[in-house]
């Protein structure tokens, strides 16, 4: 599934999506869409990383964390920006 244009920032040097991270829903969709590629569903997610899944879908639905306003707060002051891509193999 192609990701969303309103969320993708553009292409690595393969051509595989990269997501900027500008808040929760953005770093959930690319969760979601990490996730979806790899083929696992939430549950299974979860298991491998030893959470709920109940939290793995609050992730992906981009739902705030204080551990996750905490890091963006720090990256805005610092005037950076996130961007998530897929890692080499």
């Amino acid at each position: 599934m192609p990701p969303n244009q309103d969320i993708c920032g553009g292409t690595d040097m393969n051509g595989d999506p990269t997501f900027a991270i500008h808040g929760p829903e953005s770093l959930g969709a690319a969760i979601r869409h990490y996730r979806r590629e790899a083929g696992i569903t939430q549950d299974e997610l979860a298991r491998r990383t030893s959470l709920n899944r109940t939290y793995v879908s609050a992730l992906e639905q981009g739902h705030h964390t204080v551990q996750m306003n905490r890091v963006l707060r720090l990256l805005r002051e610092l005037g950076l920006r996130m961007t998530i891509e897929k890692a080499d193999p």
